[in-house]
């Protein structure tokens, strides 16, 4: 399925998971598609395996729980967070080091306080490697940590290759 990107989301600047200067970071970008999803897209390195070749689990813990986490962003205008309560994975398939990921997002349940999301992490040819769930806790972001908005510490680093549409498939 071809989706529209409606928005890309911001990065930081050491963040592990969307930091643009952390060097052993993943870099990750955030998409907020047409359909109400996220998709977040990130290229796992050596330094990120636990297996040789393939992505170590925590990690791939790490990353579905930020997607996860920033869904609810899209809903409230990039000012609200989710901080996690409750997240569990399944593991189906090894994620491979060196090629493309996507992450895709939704969120399945929102209430005054918190909300419950759902994600996978989808390989090249759209089989679902990992899906995650969980319960997190909607916090405005200035109340998580101290940004320096000025600093360039929370910035959408728009660039030539963002995509105008993403390819999902699922298999």
């Amino acid at each position: 399925m071809r989706l529209k990107v409606k928005k890309k989301q911001p990065n930081s600047k050491m963040c592990f998971v969307c930091g643009l200067e952390n060097g052993f970071g993943l870099k990750s970008r955030f998409y907020e598609l047409e359909d109400g999803s996220l998709v977040g897209v990130f290229t796992p390195q050596n330094e990120h395996q636990g297996y040789p070749g393939r992505l170590h689990g925590g990690i791939a813990a790490t990353i579905l729980d930020e997607t996860i986490g920033r869904a609810i962003m899209f809903a409230h205008s990039g000012d609200v967070w989710g901080v996690t309560l409750e997240f569990s994975m399944k593991l189906r398939k090894p994620v491979p080091i060196g090629e493309e990921i996507k992450v895709v997002a939704r969120i399945e349940k929102e209430g005054h306080r918190s909300f419950n999301g759902v994600g996978e992490i989808l390989l090249g040819d759209g089989t679902v490697a990992i899906e995650g769930k969980g319960r997190y806790l909607k916090m405005d972001i200035e109340k998580i940590a101290e940004f320096d908005h000025e600093g360039e510490e929370w910035v959408v680093d728009e660039s030539p290759d963002d995509p105008e549409y993403i390819e999902i498939a699922r298999t």
